[in-house]
């Protein structure tokens, strides 16, 4: 084993006074749960850091290749707890801390969310570090110091209002600052270029600098040598401007110092203004610049070429954000080391992979040429290069088809094409699941599939699975050991042992009755939180994901209400309770996404005002959905909403998390859906909906809600409860949508999506063939695990081989 036993507890407690009197000059049992969080957070670091040196220096040694994976979040959480884990040392932990009549627990509360990201693709990039330090992949993120993260969210009379996500002043304790590292990246400016015979020279003119200065944190591998860090990003002012200062321009002296620094200041700033789309811009360009300067020169230290680096490096752009990276590695190689534009292209296509995660065209990034030219002119010209070529490669595969090379091409449209830039330059695209791999080889991609079909391949996403499982629900984890013994910990496909008790009634008993208990503990803890109470003895039915209309969270609304209404109209009827939980954020200028929280909110408050419902139906809404809150909900899930429009959600993994933890999914055919049906079998899941193929065509003979609308006569009350509203509210704008134009066919999906929650409802009363469905979605969770997916990208994709 090489999980960290040499610890005693006397050593251990050793090793925390001394931190506790070198930091805060205090002993054990004078220090408050703060200053022991931040005591042991440094231990972790420490231990870490020092098993980060030596694991590289193997790399080094083994003359190993390693792994950079570019992303605008990574979506971290809290640390600590993960971090002890992994390391062996929660127990040890614990130990100390209970002499001292304190609480792990308590411990854990201290540390905020790093909430470095947004939703699926951040949690996703957090897990693969995870997974990379388990298998002994090298492994390195890249991503931004952003000061403040995903904002907070506070629902006010039902409408989300955003407030500043302060972390770090909690969570800057896992973070090691390396000023001597720092990167310069330059912005605006000219271009002068001139020739002296065969060589290019190229020289940037009245460019505005910034400064990145890198920070780490590092992620464990449980049970491995492996580490993985995370180098994050600060921008920085390269100075003050004390001319103007002295001169009394005080205002401008501050302004380009606050200019340069707003780059790391906040995620995802809002783009539907122009600034805001020039700050997007230079936050990807800082990202990319800053990563690609630190890997070369880190690569040049070492080897003395960039001639190998396809050979020792392999750089994955996960989604379009960090696409700037390949220009910018172009950039390096021609302008700083003088390679051919061929040989400059070669090392480029063969280091870089991309991970595409939409199938939304209007995700797929396009910059304006004019902003894009004037804010990186260098990096543009490389863009138009790039353009010319790839032209010229696709009139050899498509002679004569200027329509079809026209949209696959570089520029085009007045726009920079990240994906295009992406599909033509990258060795290996992948998607992320079954499904959303063939759609993007079919629809999203089908010319560039065409074109190079042998880049296309899939790796189904993957989930930290230790998290949610061995972290977050001790009462599984328990009866797992108890019943298949320890070694699903360290391999997930040891889950599968788990499936030959599927008819004894003993462990689905001693299932149940886990469940029963998680259900217990997370009723208590919003009541402590929140002060709202809800009934562990109702089916806990959960939908928390990012708050958007492909999401489909008003179908889920719909189907409330809908059966609130049949509650009103049949009191006596027999129905099993339910308590709908809902939790997710919306982008802050997407209003239809704000309406939708404010329906969900306003339906909660009047079913909970209503006596005669609330027994048999409840709405919760969790406010500041993060990743700790799903830590704390997914054990006690029995229900797992996955009701996104069949074709459009790429994989997920908050699915995933549910079916670890024995919840049933009731979903579309949709993403990682469809595997998730195929593991663990149809009958353990609830499936509604139209399929993929069925999407298509009636897009293509054109859909019509109406026509749904009127022959479900349930669908047109419903619709007419909303646009009449209750108590002043009124939902007019939702129902208008969902009437006329509803881009993601909810009303298509509506009758099933009600006859699914009414089957849903008959198996939930049969406890056996419940239990059974739960037990089987957790015995074939274990292909989902992060480990898996990143033994398969290192395998196919960056052929990288572990460092034992």
């Amino acid at each position: 084993m090489i999980l960290n036993t040499r610890y005693t507890k006397k050593e251990f407690e050793k090793l925390l006074t001394e931190k506790l009197f070198n930091e805060f000059a205090i002993d054990i049992a004078s220090a408050t749960d703060e200053q022991i969080y931040r005591a042991l957070a440094l231990i972790a670091r420490g231990m870490l850091s020092e098993k980060r040196k030596r694991f590289i220096a193997r790399t080094y040694g083994a003359n190993g290749k390693q792994v950079y994976y570019l992303c605008m979040e990574f979506l971290m959480g809290r640390s600590l707890k993960t971090s002890l884990l992994n390391l062996g040392l929660c127990g040890v932990a614990d130990e100390v801390l209970r002499d001292y009549s304190m609480k792990l627990d308590n411990i854990y509360e201290q540390e905020p969310d790093a909430g470095l990201g947004n939703g699926g693709l951040g949690r996703l990039a957090a897990c693969y570090l995870d997974g990379m330090a388990t298998d002994d992949i090298p492994g390195t993120g890249y991503s931004i110091l952003y000061e403040y993260g995903i904002f907070k969210q506070k629902i006010v009379d039902g409408w989300q209002q955003e407030r500043a996500d302060n972390w770090l002043p909690g969570g800057g304790v896992w973070l090691k600052s390396h000023p001597d590292q720092a990167v310069e990246v330059r912005f605006d400016g000219e271009i002068e270029e001139s020739w002296d015979g065969v060589y290019h020279h190229v020289e940037h003119k009245n460019y505005s600098s910034v400064i990145a200065v890198p920070s780490d944190m590092y992620v464990a591998g449980y049970d491995s040598n492996g580490v993985s860090q995370l180098r994050l990003w600060q921008a920085k002012a390269p100075g003050f401007d004390m001319d103007s200062f002295n001169a009394g321009e005080y205002g401008s002296a501050i302004t380009k110092s606050a200019n340069a620094e707003l780059i790391s200041k906040v995620l995802y700033p809002n783009d539907n203004h122009i600034e805001g789309k020039i700050l997007r811009l230079r936050q990807q360009y800082f990202l990319s610049a800053a990563s690609i300067g630190d890997i070369a020169k880190n690569h040049l230290s070492q080897y003395g070429t960039l001639e190998n680096l396809p050979d020792k490096v392999a750089i994955h752009v996960n989604d379009t954000h960090p696409t700037l990276a390949i220009p910018e590695l172009m950039r390096i190689l021609l302008d700083e080391c003088g390679y051919t534009w061929e040989k400059a292209f070669d090392i480029t296509r063969r280091t870089f992979a991309y991970t595409n995660h939409t199938v939304m065209s209007e995700a797929l990034e396009k910059w304006n040429e004019d902003i894009f030219k004037k804010t990186l002119p260098r990096i543009y010209q490389i863009c138009v290069e790039l353009d010319h070529r790839c032209r010229a490669d696709l009139e050899r595969t498509f002679p004569g088809d200027e329509g079809k090379i026209n949209y696959l091409a570089v520029l085009g449209d007045g726009q920079v094409r990240m994906a295009n830039i992406c599909c033509y330059v990258c060795h290996s695209i992948n998607g992320v699941s079954q499904l959303h791999s063939e759609i993007i080889k079919q629809s999203v991609f089908h010319d560039y599939f065409l074109y190079s079909p042998e880049k296309f391949t899939n790796v189904t996403n993957g989930i930290a699975y230790r998290r949610w499982l061995l972290a977050a629900n001790p009462g599984l984890t328990g009866l797992l050991e108890d019943t298949i013994g320890p070694g699903f910990k360290k391999d997930a496909s040891e889950l599968k042992k788990l499936e030959k008790f599927k008819a004894d009634k003993k462990v689905l008993s001693a299932l149940e009755d886990v469940k029963d208990a998680n259900k217990v503990i997370f009723a208590q803890h919003l009541k402590k939180v929140t002060g709202q109470e809800i009934d562990p003895h109702t089916l806990f039915d959960v939908q928390v994901k990012r708050m958007h209309e492909y999401k489909r969270q008003h179908l889920n609304a719909l189907n409330i209400a809908a059966q609130y209404l049949y509650i009103k109209n049949n009191p006596n009827a027999d129905v099993v309770p339910k308590t709908y939980i809902f939790g997710a954020k919306a982008a802050p200028g997407y209003y239809m996404a704000k309406q939708m929280i404010r329906l969900i909110c306003k339906l909660g408050a009047l079913i909970d005002a209503d006596p005669m419902v609330r027994e048999k139906l409840r709405v919760v809404y969790l406010e500041d959905y993060n990743v700790t809150t799903s830590e704390r909900l997914m054990p006690a899930s029995e229900v797992s909403e996955q009701i996104s429009l069949a074709g459009t959600e790429a994989s997920g993994t908050g699915n995933m998390k549910f079916m670890l933890n024995g919840a049933v999914t009731l979903g579309t055919l949709d993403g990682a859906n469809v595997e998730i049906a195929e593991a663990a079998g149809r009958e353990n899941e609830i499936i509604f909906g139209m399929l993929t193929p069925e999407v298509n065509d009636l897009k293509r003979f054109g859909y019509h809600p109406s026509g749904f609308i009127n022959n479900c006569p349930e669908a047109a009350e419903v619709l007419a409860f909303l646009e009449r509203g209750w108590g002043g509210e009124s939902f007019h704008e939702i129902v208008n949508n969902l009437r006329t134009s509803d881009p993601y066919m909810v009303m298509a999906d509506f009758a099933d999506y009600r006859r699914a929650q009414n089957d849903l409802s008959g198996l939930y009363r049969d406890r056996g063939v419940w239990n059974r469905m739960s037990l089987m979605n957790i015995a074939n969770a274990g292909i989902f695990s992060a480990d898996r997916a990143v033994n398969d990208y290192a395998r196919d994709i960056w052929h990288v081989k572990p460092i034992k």
